[in-house]
């Protein structure tokens, strides 16, 4: 395989000369130039990654942590991103954790990961890691974006959801099927977006007079088979429900499949609703009712911020992420008379 050495000697330049050449940077003659590409063109010359991040100072990668690699969430963010960097002759590199057990420590260790490999700059979407974390980078840390969560001092790197807002509309999408009876099945307790919407959730119902105090509140981890689990023990409590609000809609899924293999049908016996609005949303049984986040458009964004300060440039980089609910099949009016409790009176 051809190298720059060779191009150089082939077209009776010095390296550096046939460098400015391949890199484009650095004045150069016409007869020069032309020299040096039809030595590029006789050798069938391909710089390799590794030549043209010497040339240019880059490594022309950007780092992606996220702290797990499966479900539905992160896939579409991470398709985004890649496409966008590879439209930019730039290459993504992810890191990621390997669940909620010390999702802290993985985080700062993925992100030193990246570090290490030479990334121009890091999206992060991790909601485990706290402001001294990110003081701690110090330098380094100018060209990192959070992506969902807020740090103090970091304003223009940090991209954040209104989440609040979207606890409050899913709130207010199950009051105004006439649902008084509603279990939820929350995030970890130690994620800052989980804790955001269930405050507001319960702020709205409050606020329309229903006493939180004593709704059925279980926490999980966000996945299937936590909101199967949860699912499973509330049917076994005597807690009496029309709804059921789960804080993302992996674990809506789970309790989807659960009501199904119950024999409780949903939304005649009780209306489930998610959060997120994933692409799994559109294609669950029934369809998922999802409180629609614009992940989308908060990726880009934080993309969009980092490439301008790795590289220079004016990317449109937006701050409005209106939040809304989408309705489908899952959501339905609460039950009258007798079937107000028949989801308590068949549970096993």
């Amino acid at each position: 395989m051809a190298t720059i050495k060779d191009v150089a000697r082939l077209a009776g330049v010095g390296l550096g000369t046939a460098s400015r050449v391949v890199s484009g940077k650095g004045a150069v003659s016409p007869a020069t130039l032309a020299k040096v590409r039809k030595a590029i063109e006789e050798l069938d010359f391909r710089p390799s990654h590794a030549a043209r991040a010497l040339l240019s100072g880059y490594s022309k990668m950007i780092g992606v942590y996220i702290p797990v690699l499966k479900g539905t969430f992160y896939t579409p963010i991470l398709q985004l991103i890649d496409m966008e960097l590879r439209a930019s002759g730039l290459h993504m590199v992810v890191a990621f954790g390997v669940g909620q057990s010390d999702a802290r420590r993985q985080a700062v260790e993925g992100i030193e990961f990246l570090m290490e490999r030479g990334c121009d700059g890091i999206v992060t979407m991790s909601n485990a890691l706290q402001d001294e974390d990110i003081m701690a980078f110090g330098t380094r840390g100018s060209n990192i974006v959070v992506v969902n969560q807020a740090f103090s001092g970091l304003a223009e790197q940090c991209f954040v959801v209104d989440h609040r807002q979207g606890g409050r509309l899913a709130a207010q999408a199950l009051l105004a099927q006439g649902h008084r009876h509603i279990a939820v099945v929350a995030g970890p307790s130690t994620a800052p977006d989980n804790v955001e919407r269930i405050d507001g959730f319960m702020a709205e119902l409050q606020r329309q007079g229903i006493d939180t105090a004593g709704l059925w509140v279980a926490e999980s981890d966000f996945s299937p088979e936590g909101g199967w689990a949860c699912t499973r023990e509330l049917l076994a409590s005597d807690y009496p429900f029309t709804a059921l609000f789960c804080a993302n809609d992996e674990m809506a899924i789970g309790a989807l499949s659960h009501f199904q293999e119950a024999g409780i049908a949903v939304p005649d016996d009780v209306s489930v609703l998610g959060y997120d609005d994933t692409p799994s949303a559109e294609f669950s049984a029934p369809r998922l009712s999802s409180v629609h986040v614009p992940w989308r458009d908060v990726a880009l964004a934080g993309l969009n911020a980092l490439l301008n300060r790795c590289y220079g440039g004016d990317r449109p980089v937006s701050r409005d992420y209106p939040v809304s609910v989408t309705q489908r099949a899952s959501l339905g009016p609460a039950p009258k008379g007798e079937r107000a409790g028949a989801v308590r009176k068949r549970r096993p």
